[in-house]
């Protein structure tokens, strides 16, 4: 099963990613720890991609593209994989498909989490989570039983990403509208695109999922 998920920051990918990482037993690649795996791992396209983000600079398609390639070739992609971050552009979707063609494989389906603006800045701008433990916490939908104490760890400090202001979260949002959502109409051209709505609850945007990915794998 290769599958991409495709939503906006805070629909919801990270969440879903792992309970199909954890359904069908293929790994979930997020963009940022294949950066990372790469730089660690010392290869030369994780050389090239630590010289360029030393520099401060975005990673171009032709290394994030080699970096793909690199982690595709590892022994636990052979059943598929969960890309969540990439593609972002219509460049990036059209590499990605000519990388899967060298392999003589191609995506079973991209899963699109349809989400309503304003509920999502909602959602997002709300978030913080311990400092200790991770645990996440929202001002209005899932607040410490005992205010100011973590419910997992008992932890007293609390942290924010600095981003998670409705400010930088509309920012980010329109970044992905105008970028991102185009590919929507490409996948969909494709016969490859399967839409949920991101905003139900999380068991039924599971159960919405399964459903889409019946066809898929039948």
């Amino acid at each position: 099963m290769r599958l991409v998920l495709l939503g906006p920051p805070g629909a919801g990918k990270g969440t879903q990613a792992q309970w199909l990482k954890e359904r069908f037993g293929i790994p979930h690649l997020s963009t940022g720890d294949m950066l990372r795996e790469a730089v660690a791992a010392g290869s030369e396209i994780g050389r090239q991609a630590k010289a360029v983000m030393e520099r401060g600079e975005l990673v171009s398609d032709a290394i994030m593209v080699g970096v793909i390639r690199e982690r595709l070739s590892q022994p636990d992609c052979a059943r598929g994989f969960i890309l969540d971050g990439f593609p972002r552009t219509l460049a990036q979707a059209e590499a990605l498909d000519a990388l899967l063609a060298e392999r003589g494989e191609k995506l079973d389906a991209v899963i699109e989490f349809a989400v309503e603006p304003e509920v999502l800045v909602a959602r997002i701008a709300g978030r913080f989570a311990c400092a200790k433990c991770g645990a996440g916490y929202h001002e209005r939908f899932k607040r410490p039983r005992v205010e100011g104490v973590c419910d997992v760890c008992g932890s007293t400090e609390f942290v924010r990403r600095a981003d998670d202001n409705e400010e930088a979260v509309r920012r980010r949002l329109q970044a992905y509208l105008e970028q991102t959502a185009p590919l929507v109409a490409f996948y969909r051209a494709r016969g490859v695109l399967r839409t949920v709505d991101g905003m139900a609850s999380i068991s039924e945007v599971s159960n919405a999922i399964a459903r889409a990915l019946e066809d898929v794998r039948s």
